[in-house]
């Protein structure tokens, strides 16, 4: 191999790495820790900031621009309809600190299926766009094939191609039995069809296998909340989830509460 051969194929590789992760250090892992708690607590202002400050420390961690981007993402949601210009400024951060996540590293699971989120339900004005979720979840499938095909059901659905996506659901739950995510998902979908006999046997399926996982009670009080079917069942399963020790990015307590407030 000549010397230049060899210069060419090294360039080219060196441009295909993802980029080198900086070393968390003390400060910018503190600082990710204050903005997770705040998340936790829906005070998305304060979780920005307390990103922001962790992603100026450490530019490069993938994880930091993730979460940055899920915070300004809460807060254009958030928004009042009367300041556009500002939630859509907002729009435009979380969509820029999401690519930036994937761009550190192209395998980053969180960072994939952010983009993916963003890409299906965001509008072309902020950066939206079916085509490019298609391409995130055609690399998804690649990496993590359940994920994959999660992600192929919610184009699908979101194009009410439903028989596709149902099909892709029930292939998430047999490439990996043993995650409830799935089961959830499948359910969940089945919920909304009406078709609740099926539902049902996979939520209790669900809550056979991880009775004390708060996703579990949201999903399940949720589908019978919005399928007019509340129920003491929904009640509880709302009441334990909107008062448990929840994880950082799990479903907003003040969503458990709204449903309550229809039953």
């Amino acid at each position: 191999m000549t010397n230049t051969l060899r210069t060419i194929l090294v360039g080219i590789a060196l441009a295909l790495a993802p980029l080198p992760a900086a070393e968390v250090n003390p400060q910018s892992n503190a600082r990710f820790d204050e903005g997770k708690k705040a998340y936790a607590k829906e005070d998305y202002n304060a979780a920005s900031e307390a990103f922001e400050q962790a992603v100026e420390l450490a530019s490069t961690v993938p994880t930091y621009h993730v979460w940055l981007g899920r915070a300004y993402g809460r807060r254009a949601e958030n928004t009042s309809k009367w300041k556009f210009l500002s939630a859509l400024s907002l729009a435009r951060k979380t969509l820029e600190h999401f690519e930036r996540a994937a761009e550190l590293d192209p395998n980053d699971r969180e960072a994939l299926q952010s983009l993916l989120d963003f890409y299906r339900e965001a509008p072309g004005t902020v950066g939206g766009g079916m085509e490019k979720a298609e391409a995130i979840a055609r690399k998804i499938e690649k990496l993590y094939p359940a994920d994959g095909a999660r992600a192929w059901a919610s184009i699908y659905e979101k194009r009410d191609e439903l028989g596709p996506a149902e099909a892709k659901l029930r292939e998430a739950v047999k490439l990996e039995p043993g995650e409830v995510s799935h089961l959830l998902g499948l359910a969940s979908f089945l919920s909304r069809r009406e078709r609740y006999e099926e539902s049902d046997k996979l939520y209790q399926q669900a809550l056979r296998m991880a009775p004390d996982l708060p996703d579990v009670w949201f999903s399940r009080g949720k589908s019978l909340v919005r399928a007019g079917r509340g129920s003491a069942e929904a009640r509880d399963l709302l009441s334990r989830y909107s008062t448990a020790d929840l994880p950082p990015d799990a479903a907003p307590r003040s969503e458990a509460k709204e449903l309550l407030k229809q039953l």
